[in-house]
């Protein structure tokens, strides 16, 4: 499956942006997805994912009740809607694919992933 990340920008503090994540060869209803970000001189993290029915979803404790995440299946995309945005959210923002379908706390981790988009960036003025 081929991932495609669009949405980044430039957004000052208390701002929003909606990042999209459109797949290719594959189907979102299949996969596991996740959203990670990577900030200059650290290494990528986990953001938000969301398992193949949608019913399960997780968020790191930085972005919990700020970003949230959803995927429309017939579009096969998913959305990380963010919001009240902060400096610190300033990264590329990789949205990726598990095609175990993992549930569970492993969904969190970056290795649990096989496909990967190739990043898009957001910056957030203070």
């Amino acid at each position: 499956v081929q991932l495609q990340a669009s949405g980044g920008g430039l957004v000052q503090a208390g701002g929003s942006l909606r990042l999209s994540c459109a797949a290719s060869g594959g189907t979102v209803s299949r996969y596991g997805m996740g959203w990670f970000r990577q900030a200059p001189g650290k290494e990528r993290e986990f953001v938000s994912t969301i398992s193949w029915s949608g019913g399960i979803i997780y968020y790191a404790d930085s972005v919990k009740g700020r970003f949230t995440i959803s995927k429309n299946n017939a579009k096969n995309t998913v959305y990380l809607q963010m919001n009240s945005l902060k400096p610190e959210d300033t990264a590329v923002y990789y949205c990726a694919a598990d095609r175990n379908n993992i549930v569970g706390r492993a969904m969190m981790s970056v290795n649990e992933y096989d496909y990967w988009g190739q990043g898009t960036l957001v910056t957030v003025s203070s």
